[in-house]
């Protein structure tokens, strides 16, 4: 298997190189009735955010990728391999020998031969914590050569097996949730919560310095944002689907447990959506 990834991490360097051409509810409802907000409402800090990692900001297309509707030959699938320590230990020997090269060490789409790909390789170490099983099942089974993606990603369905796929999906997985510390080979960063925070913080202030939002809604979106993290960590194994079917199961849970209200979920969706058009979204 080794000799064999070796071979296929030379070709996939060739192929690239020719391709480069509940306090938090009580302050989501004080801000949706106009109250005062407590000042943790506005700078608490995600775990990890739904689409403001690197590679998805203006003009990347990222999002269109993630939210592309999975095909019914994938649609549903779920990772039968456990996420132990001996299919983590498999999926990190393949993820090194074949992916590190264009997603970097630590998963963060900054891999060497990565550099002059158009699109850039995904940060998959924090998409795949919104992406589900499916969806990242058949992007790694087929590859990039289709709409809306156009990407040097290459299919492989017909060199991994679907134990290997799913051990990979187990691997970077794991690498953006920091159970596992990513090796040293190819170089790259390693997922950091408190710089997506930032980032996310960065973003909602320059849309309300736009008029894209108003700091109410900035507020609302951090206080719904940090509730979706806190349901996204719970559904290790139950992921299906792209971020725009997780986001919308995922306040419907909220919605069911009262945790915030419909009219909360939908002012967050149309938060969403603006900050999408304006190309604030990254």
């Amino acid at each position: 298997m080794k000799k064999f990834a070796v071979l296929m991490l030379i070709m996939f360097t060739a192929v690239l190189a020719a391709c480069s051409a509940s306090d938090t509810v009580e302050e989501v409802t004080a801000v949706s009735e106009n109250l005062p907000v407590a000042e943790s409402a506005v700078t608490a800090v995600p775990r990890r955010g739904m689409g403001m990692g690197n590679g998805m900001g203006p003009g990347s297309g990222m999002m269109a990728r993630h939210m592309a509707t999975v095909p019914a030959e994938y649609a549903g699938l779920t990772n039968p391999i456990p996420a132990d320590e001996e299919s983590l230990a498999r999926g990190a020997e393949t993820y090194a020998n074949l992916c590190a090269t264009c997603h970097g060490d630590g998963g963060m789409g900054d891999g060497p031969a990565g550099a002059s790909l158009d699109p850039a390789p995904a940060p998959i170490a924090h998409t795949s914590q919104m992406l589900g099983d499916d969806y990242l099942f058949w992007r790694i089974s087929e590859g990039g050569a289709m709409e809306p993606f156009n990407s040097a990603m290459i299919a492989w369905k017909g060199s991994l097996d679907e134990e290997a796929r799913w051990d990979v999906i187990n691997y970077v997985r794991a690498l953006g949730s920091g159970q596992v510390t990513p090796g040293q080979r190819m170089g790259g960063a390693m997922f950091d919560p408190a710089a997506e925070a930032e980032k996310q913080a960065e973003m909602l202030a320059a849309a309300v310095d736009r008029g894209v939002i108003t700091q109410a809604e900035a507020d609302v979106f951090t206080a719904v944002h940090t509730e979706l993290d806190a349901v996204m960590a719970g559904q290790r194994g139950q992921m299906r689907g792209g971020m725009a079917d997780m986001q919308a199961e995922m306040l419907a849970e909220l919605v069911a447990d009262g945790r915030i209200t419909q009219a909360q979920a939908d002012q967050f969706n149309d938060i969403h959506d603006r900050l999408l058009e304006a190309g604030l979204m990254q």
